[in-house]
């Protein structure tokens, strides 16, 4: 690291701290030429992952979008933030996780879709009513027999 004072390359670390929830390591130097302190923060370089909207168009991806429309649909449920945040880290994890600078908002959609279905199925339902633009009372009905018939296999499925 070079000293800002001087330009020496040669410093040694005085003191090392986690900042930013752990993502960034605070760092206090002193430079071995003319003894000055500074402080330099170290931080995962990530690359950026592009959301492919449904008309094409790429913006980058944003966990913050994710969370407010996860909130909207949790609106007046019993979901806590802690559930909301644990969703939104999933997801951000499996975008990231995935390697692929891209990613359709479908996928991401479908991620929410399937997070909130565990949590909660009003939720899930006020999410995919927005998402899957349901245009009809019948389009709606589709989806909520759709829903019951799996959990109904899932209940056959599990011995007692």
């Amino acid at each position: 690291m070079k000293c800002m004072y001087c330009g020496c390359t040669e410093s040694k670390v005085i003191d090392s701290r986690s900042t930013d929830e752990g993502r960034t390591i605070r760092r206090r130097r002193e430079c071995i030429q003319c003894g000055r302190r500074f402080t330099t923060y170290e931080t995962i370089e990530t690359t950026p992952v592009l959301v492919v909207k449904n008309g094409g168009n790429r913006q980058a991806f944003d966990p913050n979008k994710i969370k407010n429309g996860i909130i909207k649909a949790c609106e007046k449920r019993p979901v806590s933030m802690s559930k909301i945040d644990k969703l939104v880290d999933d997801i951000k994890k499996r975008v990231y996780n995935s390697l692929e600078q891209e990613i359709s908002s479908k996928q991401i959609g479908e991620m929410v879709m399937d997070g909130l279905k565990e949590i909660d199925e009003v939720a899930y339902v006020r999410y995919a009513s927005v998402y899957r633009q349901f245009t009809d009372i019948s389009s709606f009905m589709h989806e909520l027999e759709r829903m019951m018939n799996e959990d109904k296999n899932k209940k056959e499925e599990k011995p007692e």
